[in-house]
């Protein structure tokens, strides 16, 4: 029998508990380092059998550094283990590391698929603009706020006009212009640094096949095709397209029990970002697109029916399933069923 090996990963220390025939052999703490890890279970261990540690902030390192150093790490679902891990009396790190190694020995647990680096570098683009433009955005609000006070509104505008506008508007108040020219400043240094990343994305959008398949999916730009591409990784990771919209998070959650049985709200599972993203690209679909796509006329008859928003959720969670048979069969998307 091999040893079963539990880490309790924090920023500073990771909490490690080594067990062998349901025993624990050692239990301590190092830095939270691979390198160091992968020698300390070498020194207390001679057959490793697993390395299980929880989904989080250090989990796709320590996954790639650790399988680097050739011990067999498995990363866990942080959701699944925190049942089993409640069960302990007092809630330590040196207890977390026992139970993800008892854990590890029954193998009661469920393996996540940790991404690599380079859609990681995609995802960290994406999420880098994403934060810029909502920090501009509460720029430009708090500047419109703040003159609003003194009488000075900001007509709606967005860019190089909105800032002709707040100048316009502060030529008459040097006071209030020492305070509010810094922030403007700062929303124009943060407008330039969000352009920047922006074509970045586009360009590296330009030189992917599979984010050109997806783009001509009326409603999808670059961000949601590159969103989708960076969290689906290969294709072959889901057997049937359908999965996808449940892994998402698009599909309703139902609880039964006895005489009880309903369906709920959509479970919100999975990548809230990629989640937000389909459903901007279901409303686009409906509200703006001139497609005459049979997903648009879908989608406009469930309007009618149940509502914009249920509407907009359904073909949101078809999206994600079209995209990724794209991605299965190579072909570019369809208008109708008949040209198919």
């Amino acid at each position: 029998m091999g040893e079963y090996i539990g880490l309790d990963v924090s920023l500073k220390e990771t909490a490690v508990s080594i067990r062998r025939e349901g025993k624990r052999l050692w239990r301590g703490k190092c830095a939270s380092d691979p390198q160091l890890l992968a020698a300390l279970i070498r020194k207390h261990a001679r057959e490793v059998v697993r390395v299980v540690f929880e989904t989080g902030p250090l989990s796709v390192w320590f996954f790639h550094a650790l399988s680097a150093e050739g011990l067999p790490a498995i990363c866990i679902d942080a959701r699944h283990a925190k049942a089993a891990l409640d069960m302990a009396a007092n809630k330590t790190d040196a207890n977390d590391a026992d139970g993800l190694a008892h854990l590890a020995e029954v193998g009661f647990y469920k393996e996540v698929r940790v991404k690599g680096f380079d859609s990681m570098l995609a995802r960290t683009l994406v999420a880098a603009r994403t934060r810029l433009v909502r920090i501009g955005t509460e720029l430009s609000n708090q500047i419109r706020g703040l003159m609003k006070t003194f009488g000075l509104v900001v007509p709606p505008a967005s860019g190089s006009k909105f800032e002709r506008q707040v100048e316009a508007l502060l030529a008459g108040n040097a006071d209030l212009g020492r305070i509010i020219r810094p922030l403007l400043e700062a929303w124009h240094a943060v407008r330039l640094r969000a352009a920047e990343l922006g074509r970045k994305l586009l360009a590296d959008a330009r030189r992917s096949d599979a984010c050109q398949l997806l783009m001509s999916i009326p409603g999808v730009g670059v961000l949601t095709a590159t969103s989708f591409i960076t969290a689906i990784e290969d294709p072959t990771n889901f057997k049937r397209s359908r999965s996808v919209g449940a892994w998402v998070g698009l599909t309703t959650r139902r609880y039964q029990s006895g005489e009880i049985d309903y369906d709920g709200h959509i479970s919100r599972r999975g990548d809230s970002h990629l989640r937000g993203l389909l459903y901007e690209a279901a409303t686009v679909l409906l509200v703006r697109s001139r497609s005459e796509c049979d997903l648009r006329k879908w989608g406009l008859q469930l309007r009618e029916r149940l509502g914009f928003k249920r509407a907009a959720v359904a073909v949101a969670r078809k999206l994600a399933v079209i995209m990724h048979a794209m991605l299965v069969t190579g072909e570019p998307f369809q208008e109708t069923r008949t040209s198919a």
